[in-house]
């Protein structure tokens, strides 16, 4: 245990958290009026998250007690036992939509993988501090990976695709810290091809590679390092084109290929699969400027978006407090971000700064890929936004990695 100093807690970041967290209460019992019933005080979704949160102001203040020692000696440790949590589900989990990534205690779910993104956000910042951030050497990489690759194994069996895009996200923690732009590269053009092969076809995809591989080394024929990097990147991309329909086929399930397929357009089921995201919109579009106002939502009042509590919570921002409101969440959480990012930078000590990086990449995949999701412009793949969304695993998992964030942000001068 070690002595609080109330004067260096970014006191600002905690303001604008409370916000959002208010905020989710507010829009988590406008959204769930149908389990309300008659008593406000009943066991939903509304009293659940308030319980949750409170739980949340303890956790905050029981980190801020901790010793900065506590996490740099034990983060291997924590490490194992999230591993162990996600190895235990195959034994004791209990599914939910398909996945099988709950424990379920006294009528209460607890989703390991949460709690395993700040966890492996302290394993990275630990590993990565040890050995000065030199992750410019192929071992460094490799155990570096490792690091993200084993719960993402493990997940992948669950299967959680959503979760699995926000540990691959830790790419951006290693491109920050100097690793190689190849891996970034590839990342990128990964990620690119995987839309494209889906709707272009392999065959059409591997052509279109050859001919810029051509057009490439016909511009840059003297350069044999640019020459070497063009067959390396042409050869990689073309393996990878060709794993893509297996990808697809084998690790994403039905109800998500037909929601990838759903956002570019190849199909149209307003009424299917699509139901969430089009009501969505329709929501959106109700709100208008100023929105409908607090509880006077008609798509949020007539429950016609499912999940609206939770993945889609800011369908009811959109509805309920309209443009203005939806660009304001959105300014929080710029703000937000912006400021750890800018914290992270004057830390002299490496252990904070790549867990400061990592927390703030963690939030910002949470961020874009919800808002995309609720909006139409990404499949929806069950990511809960920051802090607003139902769920007691996300949100005391959030406030966990914010809190160590705080903590270490607040030790910034000491000598440790």
């Amino acid at each position: 245990m070690s002595e609080v100093n109330i004067k260096k807690i970014d006191w600002l970041s905690v303001f604008i958290l409370s916000i959002l967290i208010a905020l989710g209460l507010g829009n988590i019992f406008s959204s769930s009026q149908i389990y309300l019933l008659d008593s406000v005080f009943s066991f939903n979704p509304f009293t659940k998250q308030l319980f949750f949160a409170i739980i949340s102001v303890f956790i905050f203040f029981f980190v801020q007690i901790l010793s900065i020692n506590f996490f740099l000696k034990y983060s291997s440790i924590l490490y194992i036992l999230s591993i162990l949590s996600l190895i235990g589900l195959f034994v004791f989990g209990n599914e939910v939509n398909g996945a099988l990534a709950w424990y379920k205690i006294n009528g209460f779910s607890i989703q390991p993988s949460e709690f395993a993104k700040p966890i492996t956000a302290l394993a990275l910042a630990k590993y990565l501090s040890d050995i000065n951030s030199n992750i410019k050497t192929i071992k460094t990489q490799f155990y570096s990976f490792l690091i993200i690759l084993i719960p993402i194994t493990l997940i992948i069996l669950q299967p959680d695709p959503g979760t699995i895009i926000i540990f691959l996200s830790f790419i951006l923690v290693f491109y920050k810290i100097g690793l190689p732009s190849i891996y970034m590269n590839l990342f990128v053009g990964f990620i690119i091809l995987f839309f494209a092969t889906i709707l272009l076809t392999p065959k059409n995809v591997i052509l279109f590679i050859i001919a810029s591989m051509i057009i490439f080394l016909f511009l840059n024929k003297k350069n044999k390092k640019v020459v070497k990097k063009t067959f390396i990147y042409g050869l990689i991309f073309s393996v990878f084109v060709f794993s893509v329909d297996f990808i697809f086929n084998n690790i994403f399930e039905e109800r998500h290929r037909n929601r990838f397929n759903i956002v570019m357009g190849i199909k149209q089921d307003n009424q299917g699969i699509g139901y969430n995201t089009n009501q969505s919109r329709i929501a959106f579009a109700s709100g208008g400027l100023t929105g409908e106002g607090f509880l006077k939502g008609s798509q949020t009042r007539g429950n016609f978006v499912p999940e609206q509590h939770t993945d889609y919570i800011f369908s009811t921002v959109g509805e309920e407090w309209g443009f203005l409101g939806a660009s304001f969440i959105i300014l929080l959480y710029t703000f937000l971000m912006l400021r750890i990012t800018k914290r992270a930078e004057l830390q002299r000590n490496l252990f904070s700064k790549i867990y400061s990086y990592s927390a703030v990449t963690i939030i910002f995949s949470h961020f874009f890929i919800n808002i995309g999701m609720v909006i139409g412009l990404v499949p929806t793949i069950g990511i809960p936004l920051p802090f607003l969304s139902y769920g007691g695993s996300s949100l005391m998992a959030f406030v966990l990695l914010f809190s160590i964030y705080i903590k270490l942000d607040s030790e910034r001068t000491s000598k440790w």
